[in-house]
């Protein structure tokens, strides 16, 4: 029985703390996670865990890490296929969260969940916290052969931006979007032709993921009668574009491309771009 890609705070209290490896990916420095984090969570790191960061123009500001890299990642915390993996972060999931539940995924690891609202939920619902660091207990590097989810790189989605018959995601906020505001990136603005649905449009008002009903009819909507193949999901830096795409799985339906350099990446190489 395939798990449900989000678990409740509730559900994640009942588990049994043998039956799982627990990461904790919240923004930022390591020092929060010093201070109090869930209790027997293991942290990993956006930037040197989950990303190989080099040229922003090459891959955008999170580029996938190596597979070799990937693979020695998780044989370091006992990860193999067979692991039921649960992860959380600060930031509803939003963050690196569902970056590290997509690729997952995308190696064919089929129990990985994450955690519903995130690090406060989990808490609220009772669930143990500290400031100990668990030891790991080592496996063998994870076979990786390839990414096994759809992705799209830059010239595949310049095609998919000239013509109508592919649907272009960008879930950064409107401001973003509209290019009145670009607190990272060089330049501020979109894909031409490309829809902007926010990602924070997948949570309800407490931060937590809307229904997968809810989900579904709502992207089945944005989709209309686009195959999943023809849609490519983008944000800033390939990281909460997942957030979305983790929220498609949860409401059943097929995960669509990811473009990882996002905007970050194309905003960087003279691509066509609206800006405000």
């Amino acid at each position: 029985m395939k798990l449900p890609s989000i678990i409740q705070p509730e559900e994640l209290v009942l588990q049994d703390k043998n039956d799982f490896i627990l990461f904790d990916v919240s923004a930022g420095s390591k020092a929060r996670y010093e201070e109090q984090h869930l209790d027997g969570a293991y942290y990993l790191d956006l930037n040197t865990d989950l990303a190989d960061i080099k040229d922003f123009a090459i891959g955008g500001r999170h580029p996938l890490p190596t597979f070799d890299h990937f693979a020695h990642l998780l044989g370091k915390y006992g990860v193999t296929k067979d692991t039921h993996v649960i992860v959380y972060d600060d930031k509803n999931g939003s963050n690196a969260a569902a970056r590290f539940w997509w690729m997952l995924k995308s190696i064919g690891h089929e129990k990985v969940q994450v955690v519903n609202a995130g690090y406060t939920a989990a808490k609220q619902a009772g669930f143990a916290v500290n400031a100990a660091q668990p030891l790991a207990k080592p496996s063998d590097p994870y076979q990786i052969t390839e990414w096994q989810l759809p992705l799209a790189e830059m010239e595949e989605v310049e095609l998919a931006s000239n013509t109508k018959n592919h649907l272009i995601i960008d879930v950064r906020d409107a401001n973003r979007f509209a290019g009145l505001t670009e607190p990272i990136d060089l330049i501020a603005g979109h894909i031409p032709n490309a829809l902007n649905i926010p990602f924070t449009e997948n949570l309800d008002a407490n931060g937590a993921f809307l229904s997968p009903e809810i989900l579904k009819e709502k992207y089945s909507k944005a989709l209309a009668d686009f195959n999943p193949e023809k849609v490519i999901v983008h944000c800033g830096s390939g990281v909460t574009a997942c957030h979305t795409l983790l929220a498609m799985d949860y409401a059943g339906l097929e995960i669509p491309k990811l473009y990882v350099g996002s905007w970050s990446e194309w905003s960087r190489n003279n691509k066509k771009m609206i800006v405000a």
